[in-house]
């Protein structure tokens, strides 16, 4: 045959494959594996002829086509000019544009019923066909979607309860899919707060008479200087301080009335004790006594002034010992499960930048602040050199969490939908099994696993969306709750 021959004979082709095509799709129609391609490579002496080995044909017939596969289709049963018939097109049958060897077809149509394991190669037995999208929706044989998908075929073995899925090995390389062992380990989670410095309310100390007095004179100290227990504050009279001590001196002097009842008064006025000392030594009544500090510490208040007079509990010097401090902070309603007393606590101040101070957790206050809902947490901190002064800004850092060794996994391991919690669980050649678990605490990038995941098993912390998205997880899951009797 000439070339110009030929090339109007593949055109003929080309367009009778066209119009059959068109014919079929818009009857919704499957057009067959050995299409006009292969009519072509005849025509043009290409090729040999069709392939040999087709997969199994399933569902109606839609058409049929020449049996040495020419661009010549029919509607209905035909013979060709030598008495033969035309070949059946059914439904079923695969759509493709491309060429497929012999042993490829064949091994096609072999892997509908059995299918090889990598490790020895004995075949491997269908059970069932399921749906493409994760519709509850099986098949006993081979079958097609409402889009043309094929339905995934399901081998012994691989539907161990019903809810694992496999991914194709190509599949998991190309999506980056990682996985990681469960472990036991110490979950720490740290609870960040603001917080404030306070005084020991224990520390505090009120100077003030308890008897009408006159301020004679004030020691040259003033608010914020510190002082000693024992260091003199200020020198005052009172007639009543002065009446008890003449009579507490006539009882020393031997009245027979013995001295315990004017000592007695004596402290009852709180008069200092080296005042009452001084009486014992030198047998004399001073006219004026000398004020000292009840303790160590810094002086906070200061309000007698010379020549005063101060009535009955008039707070004369207000004094603190800031050796210890607490540390106030207010914990949020939703976080204060976390605290626990004892806890470690780390504390920094904001105009100490760099330098950390640590205590721990001496109290829980019994009460929730209604318009903040937050709780008090009080934390004792040593002071030795005095930096932290009352009312500094703190950020405070408690520690909780669990305090012996549990089951963990990775944050974002665990798929959270809101009214539960799943971990995917990688059993290896590309299987995965989704399983609901409790969780516990969080900290530190790890989740407390409380139920559904052993230590050991190894579980996917990566690409969890695409494993829903190309293995069908919902499918899966919904097994779960629901599964599927499989035929």
């Amino acid at each position: 045959m000439k070339r110009a021959g030929r090339t109007g004979l593949t055109l003929a082709a080309i367009l009778a494959a066209g119009a059959g095509g068109y014919w079929a799709g818009h009857r919704d129609l499957a057009l067959p594996a050995v299409p006009w391609l292969q009519a072509v490579a005849w025509l043009e002496g290409t090729a040999a002829g069709p392939a040999s080995a087709n997969p199994a044909p399933t569902g109606p017939v839609i058409y049929y086509r020449d049996p040495d596969g020419l661009p010549a289709y029919a509607a209905t049963p035909k013979k060709t000019g030598d008495g033969r018939d035309f070949l059946p097109v059914s439904a079923g049958e695969d759509l493709s544009f491309e060429d497929k060897p012999p042993a490829a077809a064949a091994a096609v149509a072999a892997a509908t019923t059995v299918a090889a394991t990598p490790a020895n190669r004995e075949p491997k037995r269908v059970l069932y066909y399921r749906n493409p999208m994760g519709l509850p929706d099986t098949s006993p044989t081979p079958k097609k979607d409402s889009m043309g998908m094929d339905y995934i075929p399901v081998y012994a073995g691989e539907d161990e309860d019903g809810s694992t899925v496999k991914v194709a090995t190509g599949k998991l390389q190309r999506t980056g899919v990682r996985s990681q062992i469960a472990t036991e380990q110490l979950i720490f989670r740290p609870v960040r707060v603001p917080g404030t410095v306070q005084l020991d309310e224990r520390r505090i100390t009120v100077v003030a008479t308890r008897s009408d007095a006159f301020i004679d004179k004030v020691a040259d100290v003033t608010t914020g200087d510190r002082v000693k227990k024992g260091e003199p504050l200020m020198r005052l009279y009172s007639a009543e301080i002065a009446t008890a001590s003449a009579q507490y001196l006539t009882d020393l002097n031997g009245s027979g009335r013995g001295s315990a009842g004017a000592r007695q008064r004596l402290d009852n006025l709180a008069v200092p004790p080296d005042v009452i000392a001084a009486i014992d030594r030198t047998r004399q009544v001073q006219t004026s006594i000398t004020w000292t500090a009840p303790r160590d510490g810094v002086i906070l208040e200061r309000n007698a002034v010379e020549g005063m007079k101060a009535s009955p509990g008039d707070v004369l010097f207000r004094l603190a010992d800031v050796s210890t401090v607490w540390i106030v902070a207010d914990v949020p309603e939703y976080e204060l499960g976390a605290v626990k007393v004892g806890a470690a606590a780390t504390i920094r101040v904001r105009s100490l930048p760099g330098q950390t101070f640590s205590g721990r957790v001496a109290l829980i206050y019994p009460q929730v602040t209604k318009e903040t809902r937050t709780t008090k947490v009080r934390i004792e901190l040593p002071n030795p050199e005095g930096l932290l002064l009352p009312d500094m800004y703190a950020d405070v850092e408690v520690g909780s969490g669990s305090n012996a060794p549990v089951v963990a996994v990775p944050d974002s391991a665990v798929i959270d939908t809101g009214t539960r919690q799943v971990v995917i669980v990688d059993k290896g050649e590309g299987r995965f099994e989704p399983r609901e678990v409790k969780i516990g605490l969080q900290g530190g990038g790890f989740t407390e696993i409380r139920n559904g995941v052993a230590a050991g098993d190894r579980v996917v912390v990566a690409a969890n969306f695409l494993i829903d998205a190309e293995s069908n997880l919902k499918a899966a899951l919904s097994g779960m709750t629901n599964p599927e009797t499989a035929p």
